[in-house]
């Protein structure tokens, strides 16, 4: 099995209000998100790749033009825009245009992050 990653970048605000009024995250804070997008496949293509890494640049357009700089409550139109929400939304839009996606990794922190792989 052949596995490529990609990294992409976003700075974004949440608020996780259903939370108890003392959680830290009940509080509106922001991260800098680290996505990690993993694509698989059993065999290479006829240029020798899973995928050619600049044909992501739709997720870095999605990214930037959507997510970057946003509140994300306010883009998700909810509240719970937890990292595993995050992980999930990614390797779903990932997943229909990229069908080597096998994971997403979302990272809020250096040391702290969510992941999803079905």
């Amino acid at each position: 099995m052949y596995r490529i990653t990609k990294e992409f970048h976003l700075s974004a605000s949440h608020q996780l209000d259903h939370l108890p009024a003392d959680h830290q995250c009940a509080r509106l804070h922001g991260h800098n998100y680290i996505v990690v997008v993993e694509l698989s496949a059993e065999t290479l293509n006829d240029d020798g790749f899973v995928l050619d890494y600049h044909d992501l640049s739709p997720l870095k357009h999605y990214i930037d033009e959507a997510l970057d700089h946003r509140h994300l409550n306010d883009v998700f139109g909810h509240s719970k825009v937890t990292s595993e929400f995050l992980a999930r939304h990614f390797y779903d839009w990932c997943k229909q245009r990229f069908p080597e996606t096998s994971s997403v990794r979302v990272s809020e922190t250096p040391k702290t992050w969510a992941e999803y792989r079905p």
